[in-house]
């Protein structure tokens, strides 16, 4: 029972004993004069049985009360102590024995000097209150059989009794779970405040937009000189202008009763009126006096600044690997500066940029590629190694920075090259590859830089790229040259090798050159890949290269050779075959110098191959070879005129010849 209601029941209860009693008195007066024969029942006013009755229902209605008390003095949950004026203690209820581990005889004895703990300043105030009968309601320590200390509620209440003695009403109640949670309480607090301030997140709490608190972290990140700066003051009013609304609005979805929270980026502004990028969760949290919008706020600036990095880097590494599919897949070094200069404008943020090539010879830096100029006059540029800022970059192998070409008036660069660009920024860089300086790249800016590490080193790698590209370009330049005079040795050795045949046999001379033309004409108009052309013209100038191996007395014989020079003449194919295979060079030519005397209907040799089996390189020739022959004055007959030459090819159509070659041929020929 609350203490409140208990001392409401005992005020009422001496009020109500204090009527009984007076009546009481007055019956038992009225009861002893009768009975002493002093008054005659009969004549006594106001006297009769009624009131003789009522006396005994007084008495019976004032023990009832008594017993009442007594009940609720014994079983009530609050600990009682009836005490006197002079604080002697009259009794003690069970619950009181109960949380003072005390008998009531024990709580006699010792007094209320034995159950308030005397070093508790409030110990004397209570006194002083029983003492002079008033009422107190407060806190005091009280004390345990076992000398424990524990904190208590005590209520005095003063009062009269019955029998008109003053008495003290005593109400102890033990709030140590109260007390444990209260601390407890502020612990938890103190905890949360304490996390919640140290938290790297900044934290704000509101109602209807309005501030209602902000952690350290907020504050600082608002910069703001206090927490009270921030109390009901808009929390939208920590948002850029322009993102405000948005702001609002995206917040206001989680107070609509979105079952989860809800996250999206904006701009932040301090005080100052800086801004900066801001990732914002918004999600509602239950207070004491209603529900308020929690909000967890981070700097996201570091990120966005990676994120920038990142996709910057990206962007440097694709321009990167395009520049790389351009120089592997292209040798001509003007494409490939260029598309180097493109990428170095765009990537790096400058206006203009030019590549100086070094010509070995001279030693001077001439125009190789340049893009991003108004006028014209760079190209004509050629600087002396150690002059000019490009000049002194290749002698010193290292970059050259002007920061503002405006303080430079004198030199070179400005009136020869850039007069009328108004270029502000320079720099240069040495193009540098196995440890020779190719050429310069210079990069021009017509207002103020401020480039970071991240810059100069993509601009390296840039250098990096146009050397390498140069440096290709030089070597496939001079393997080609290599290939052609190579080409053209090899060209030149295989004419050589037919012109001595044909010296051999004074009858036979101009032939291997005659029939090679022929056969090219052929080859051209049957179609023939351009990449194959080259081969047959070589098999053509060597188709006699196995003759070497015949004797001169069967190959310059005048008159008719015998079955067994036959014979031997007939090896010259396979002669040439092994003469000419070892050198992988000619392999391809070897069709016409193996193949040429097989014939469509398998009677040829060496190997007797029929029809298509043959190389078609072979069957070309094989027409203009004899075509060329029976043209031709020989020591043991003269030249067919024309016309017999191609009746005679005709005859040979299907046996001899391919007749889809022999009829190419005689087209050609105008037949």
């Amino acid at each position: 029972m609350p203490i409140e209601s208990t001392i409401k029941t005992q005020e009422q209860w001496a009020a109500e004993n204090e009527a009984l009693r007076a009546r009481m008195e007055e019956a038992e007066e009225t009861l002893r004069a009768i009975q002493s024969g002093e008054v005659d029942a009969l004549v006594v006013s106001g006297v009769d049985g009624e009131q003789i009755f009522t006396l005994k229902q007084t008495e019976a209605a004032l023990h009832e009360s008594e017993e009442r008390y007594r009940l609720l003095f014994e079983n009530s949950g609050e600990a009682f102590l009836l005490t006197k004026p002079d604080g002697t203690i009259i009794s003690a209820n069970p619950e009181a024995c109960r949380i003072f581990g005390r008998s009531e005889d024990e709580i006699r004895k010792i007094g209320e000097a034995g159950i308030i703990d005397p070093a508790d300043p409030r110990a004397q105030v209570v006194s002083s209150v029983r003492r002079n009968t008033g009422q107190f309601k407060g806190e005091v320590n009280l004390l345990r059989k076992d000398g424990t200390v524990f904190p208590g509620e005590i209520t005095i209440t003063t009062f009269t009794d019955p029998f008109l003695q003053k008495r003290t009403s005593i109400i102890f109640r033990d709030v140590t779970a109260r007390k444990q949670a209260e601390e407890e309480l502020k612990e938890s607090e103190l905890r949360f405040r304490t996390l919640i301030d140290q938290a790297p997140v900044a934290i704000s709490l509101s109602r209807n937009g309005l501030s209602l608190y902000a952690n350290k972290k907020f504050i600082e990140m608002g910069g703001l000189p206090g927490d009270k700066e921030v109390i009901g003051r808009s929390v939208f009013e920590y948002f850029a202008p322009q993102f405000r609304l948005e702001s609002k609005e995206r917040s206001g979805r989680r107070s609509f009763g979105l079952p989860t929270a809800t996250e999206f980026e904006s701009v932040g502004m301090r005080m100052d009126g800086s801004q900066f990028p801001v990732n914002v969760v918004v999600d509602q949290a239950q207070l004491s006096d209603g529900a308020a919008n929690i909000a967890f706020v981070t700097d996201i600036t570091e990120r966005k600044q990676a994120e920038v990095k990142i996709r910057r880097q990206l962007e440097h590494l694709t321009a990167l690997s395009a520049i790389d599919r351009v120089i592997a897949s292209n040798f001509d070094l003007k494409l490939c500066l260029s598309e180097i200069l493109t990428h170095v404008t765009k990537e790096l943020g400058i206006d203009a940029a030019d590549i100086l090539l070094l010509n070995p010879h001279s030693q001077m830096l001439e125009y190789g590629a340049g893009y991003g100029f108004r006028n014209q006059t760079f190209k004509r540029a050629q600087v002396h190694l150690g002059k000019s800022y490009a000049g002194r970059a290749a002698l010193e192998r290292q970059l050259v920075k002007i920061r503002d070409l405006r303080n430079e008036p004198g030199n070179l660069l400005l009136t020869a090259v850039i007069a009328g660009e108004d270029f502000m920024c320079y720099y240069g860089v040495p193009l540098i590859v196995k440890g020779q300086v190719k050429g310069v790249m210079e990069v021009f800016h017509r207002s103020v830089l401020e480039p970071d590490a991240e810059w100069f080193d993509f601009l390296n790698s840039l250098a990096g790229q146009a050397a390498i590209a140069i440096e290709n370009a030089t070597l496939f330049e001079g393997l080609q040259r290599s290939n052609q005079e190579l080409f053209l040795a090899y060209g030149t050795t295989i004419e050589g090798w037919s012109r001595a045949l044909d010296l051999r046999d004074k009858e036979t001379e101009g032939h291997s050159l005659r029939v090679t033309e022929l056969t090219m004409q052929l080859a051209q108009s049957l179609g023939v890949r351009d990449e194959d052309m080259e081969h047959i013209r070589r098999g053509a100038l060597l188709h006699d290269m196995g003759k070497i191996g015949i004797p001169d007395a069967i190959l310059l014989k005048p008159g008719p050779l015998t079955a067994e020079e036959w014979e031997l003449m007939r090896t010259h194919p396979l002669r040439a075959y092994e003469l000419l295979s070892p050198i992988a060079y000619l392999r391809p030519a070897l069709d016409i110098p193996y193949c040429h005397h097989e014939k469509w209907d398998g009677s040829g040799y060496p190997r007797s191959l029929r029809g298509e089996a043959i190389p078609l390189a072979a069957r070309i020739f094989a027409i203009s070879d004899v075509y060329d022959a029976l043209s031709s004055n020989r020591p043991y007959r003269k030249a067919w005129p024309e016309a017999e030459v191609l009746e005679h090819l005709k005859t040979g159509r299907g046996t001899h010849f391919d007749p889809l070659v022999l009829d190419a041929f005689l087209q050609m020929k105008n037949v």
